[in-house]
């Protein structure tokens, strides 16, 4: 009986991960043995990068509505907890987007989150 090489099912698994590491630098995209693992690494930064990018976002919509909000006179806070009080759902990014593109929606929604803080004691 003839012996069977894994020819066929190893190139194919080898093309596999060198094309998917075809953009990196220098043996990583050339060398199945160091690409696999950089592979591996790339696909870790990825999932944990998607991740933080949804962190990242957040943060600066609130920087800018922070930024809206002391122009007008109001802290972050206060303003959030007017805008609840009110029954207003507008998520952070639509408060951004209406801050940058229609100031004037943005004063209204402010002074309407003025008139509805509660007092502090």
């Amino acid at each position: 009986m003839p012996r069977v090489l894994p020819g066929h099912a190893t190139r194919r698994r080898h093309k596999k991960v060198l094309r998917a590491a075809s953009g990196f630098r220098a043996s990583r995209s050339t060398l199945y043995r160091s690409a696999r693992p950089t592979l591996i690494k790339a696909g870790v930064y990825a999932t944990r990068d998607r991740r933080v990018r949804k962190r990242e976002f957040r943060a600066l919509w609130i920087t800018r509505v922070s930024a809206a909000c002391d122009a007008r006179g109001i802290s972050y806070s206060k303003f959030m907890n007017g805008l609840k009080n009110a029954n207003v759902i507008l998520n952070r990014k639509m408060l951004s987007e209406v801050a940058i593109a229609d100031p004037a929606a943005f004063d209204k929604l402010a002074e309407l989150a003025k008139s509805k803080v509660k007092a502090t004691a």
